[in-house]
């Protein structure tokens, strides 16, 4: 690829929408010759997120965001009852864990806004508060914990303001003190554990903390730490400089675990891809000097996730079976091709997860609308349907070294949270009694409507589409609607309760999720049908489903609000450009809308598989094609567009919208607003429940305002 760079002066937009006087963004042309197709990027200079003029472009940007937001009337009612239906269900649990009787839980409470973490004694039912994590001061987040064998010791990863980018820290449960020992930098998702002498502690090193460095998520290392040491002397146990032989790419991040009976160390070589090279130790090897790793899964294999017991070697895996299979071979000698069956593929549903418990693997088949959770004996190989409540059914195992208990979290599009335990051997599902809290809500049924349809796509191809809406609404084109989507990495929309969006449905609001293609409610043909040279299918799809809601007189065009959230950027910028008059409002949320520059963020590499690299001819066809900012053309009338960007958020980088949302600006010619939101105290994402709602109130403010709705026009 060849850079030109046309000029070395700044002269600003021609085309300033007279309603809106947006900032002046400067425009430095920069020409990349993408094999033969040249493409003119005026704001390669906001790259530079450093730089005081990018700095100082921002913070304008986002006081006149909040000039105009502001004006908006009934935001601060949004955000109130946002809170308000947050509350109703009392208190949040997120991580779990349970040592002999006792669990071990981080939660937030109804009227707290970022979670803490707290033990509860079985036998007394006594709470008590262990760690409140803004002692380490203001806006620091629990990202995660692990509690050591005997609960004698906890390692909880610290992140602020919503970054990604965590510190590791020991909490001793005697002493109610933190030791010395810090430990990181450390990727917000990067599993770590204690040795089961509980003396030292398994992780993964970022290269760099700094957020901006080209190598944040590159040549990362598994590292052995023994607590009470200088994190100087950690031992490294798998990287790329360090053991060539393993072959792996600098964007691949080794993770590390020891098997449930710590006879093995396992070595994953992670990326975006869910198919990762596996590897396996004797845990005598930790003694040695370097790690005699040995290879049981390549990625040819079409393997997605392993479990080890004994010598028995459990493969999730969609080899031949793109709905996915449960097969079993020797851990000692494993041959995946020949690999007994134990659960053959559905034809109907998806193996969409596995984990297990002391003497059961539990695995989930979905079809993205529900989610079943079913067992199988590790020993006998028999397996059962558990019957959980019909909804989506995601479990885990309360200690999976000492037990059978697990934990399961039911939900559906209208029913929030429940939380059930169950053991195999006891038989009776029962509701948790210390994982729930007291709920106020009212019952969504008797107020809203779910239909699941399937819709028509460009190709013929028949696409899930899920439909809420209130029953008193009159199916006349006159309503609001909402419509989101994703299409990325396998993942699937599933129903969920969103305490966000139900104030959006108070409000009149239709909402709809569309289930396109790159996402996994299909299998992994359905992922694979939006990958790379097949990725427009996703937002063609979503155009569809957009369509139909308009023919099916739930809303128009006039009325209807696009969203689309990180990789779903490609889905909402290229569903604007493609089709500009068919949404009044644009959501961009932390979206990639720049995949042309995509690689050359920290997180680019990790995207390759999945989006393909400028390296090759035929990929950057088709980055060209999912390039939404280069599809932004001069006089088009385009939506009102909010772009939200976190200045923490290390995924995608700030630029990406912050480029987005400056063509627009220049080049729309509908005179409608195009606003980009900042937020300075988040990243990709926060935990913090204040933050999150009054981000929200504002932009659904603004959406609301664009589509008519009465309650939030700005008194001329």
């Amino acid at each position: 690829m060849k850079n030109i760079f046309l000029s070395a002066g700044l002269f600003l937009s021609q085309i300033i929408s007279a309603q809106y006087n947006y900032p002046a963004t400067p425009e430095k042309a920069v020409v990349d010759d993408y094999f033969g197709t040249k493409i003119t990027d005026h704001y390669r200079w906001l790259e530079d997120i450093k730089n005081p003029e990018v700095k100082k472009w921002f913070k304008s940007q986002s006081d006149f965001s909040h000039s105009v937001i502001d004006k908006i009337p009934h935001r601060e009612n949004l955000y109130r009852r946002m809170k308000e239906v947050q509350e109703m269900n009392g208190d949040s649990f997120d991580v779990i864990y349970q040592r002999v009787n006792t669990y071990f839980y981080t939660k937030t409470k109804k009227s707290e806004n970022l979670s803490k973490l707290y033990s509860r004694d079985l036998a007394t039912g006594k709470e008590s508060l262990i760690f409140d994590p803004e002692t380490l001061g203001k806006n620091t987040q629990i990202t995660n914990f692990v509690l050591d064998s005997k609960a004698g010791k906890i390692a909880i990863l610290l992140s602020k303001a919503g970054g990604e980018i965590c510190n590791l820290r020991i909490f001793d449960l005697v002493t109610k003190k933190f030791l010395k020992d810090e430990i990181g930098p450390i990727w917000s998702e990067f599993a770590f554990e204690f040795t089961p002498d509980d003396k030292a502690l398994l992780y993964t090193k970022m290269s760099t903390a700094d957020p901006s460095s080209n190598m944040l998520l590159k040549d990362m290392k598994a590292m052995l730490h023994v607590i009470g040491t200088d994190t100087k002397a950690d031992k490294v146990l798998a990287s790329r400089q360090d053991y060539p032989e393993l072959n792996a790419l600098t964007e691949q991040f080794p993770s590390i675990y020891f098997t449930d009976d710590y006879k093995n160390i396992v070595l994953r070589l992670s990326s975006v891809k869910s198919e990762s090279p596996i590897f396996v130790a004797p845990f005598s090897e930790l003694k040695n000097k370097k790690i005699n790793w040995r290879q049981i899964v390549k990625p040819s294999d079409d393997i997605t996730d392993v479990f080890i017991s004994g010598d028995k070697l459990f493969l999730l895996t969609h080899k031949d079976a793109p709905n996915y299979k449960i097969t079993l071979t020797s851990l000692s000698n494993p041959a995946p091709d020949k690999a007994t069956t134990v659960v053959a593929e559905n034809k109907n549903k998806v193996i969409i997860s596995i984990h297990n418990s002391k003497n059961y693997l539990y695995y989930s088949l979905g079809d993205g609308i529900v989610r079943d959770k079913y067992q199988v004996n590790i020993n006998t190989l028999a397996g059962k349907k558990i019957d959980f409540p019909t909804g989506v059914n995601s479990s885990l195992s309360l200690n999976q070294r000492e037990n059978d208990n697990i934990f399961c979290n039911n939900v559906n599009w209208l029913t929030p949270l429940t939380t059930y335990e169950y053991n195999p051997e006891k038989v009776d599902i029962v509701k948790s009694k210390y994982l729930n809290s007291e709920t106020k809500y009212p019952d969504y049924s008797t107020l809203y409507n779910v239909k699941e349809v399937e819709v028509k796509s460009h190709d013929g191809v028949m696409v899930p589409l899920s439909v809420i809406y209130p029953k008193n609404i009159k199916m006349d084109g006159s309503n609001p609607a909402y419509i989101t989507g994703y299409g990325g990495y396998g993942f699937s929309y599933e129903p969920r309760f969103s305490t966000r969006l139900s104030v959006l449905l108070e409000q009149g609001v239709v909402l709809a999720i569309a289930h396109v293609r790159g996402g996994g409610e299909k299998g992994e043909n359905w992922h694979k049908d939006g990958m790379k040279a097949k990725k427009p299918n996703t937002w063609k799809d979503f155009i569809a489903c957009s369509e139909y809601l308009i023919s099916q007189k739930y809303t128009s065009s006039s009325k209807l609000i696009g969203n689309g959230v990180s990789m779903g950027g490609v889905l909402i910028g290229r569903a604007i450009t493609d089709r500009p008059d068919l949404y009044a409002v644009a959501i961009a949320e932390v979206g990639m809308t720049n995949a042309l520059r995509s690689e050359i963020t920290p997180n680019g590499p990790n995207q390759i598989p999945e989006i393909g690299t400028l390296k090759n001819e035929e990929d950057t066809k088709n980055l060209l094609e999912m390039d939404a900012q280069s599809k932004v053309k001069e006089g088009v009338k385009y939506p009102a567009v909010i772009i939200r960007t976190g200045m923490n958020d290390s995924r995608v980088e700030p630029w990406e919208p912050g480029k987005f949302a400056a063509i627009l600006q220049k080049d729309s010619a509908s005179k409608k607003p195009v606003l980009l939101y900042v937020n300075y105290e988040n990243g990709h994402f926060t935990s913090d429940f204040d933050v999150i709602f009054k981000e929200y109130a504002d932009i659904y403010s603004f959406a609301l305002w664009q589509v008519g709705h009465p309650k939030f026009q700005p008194v001329k």
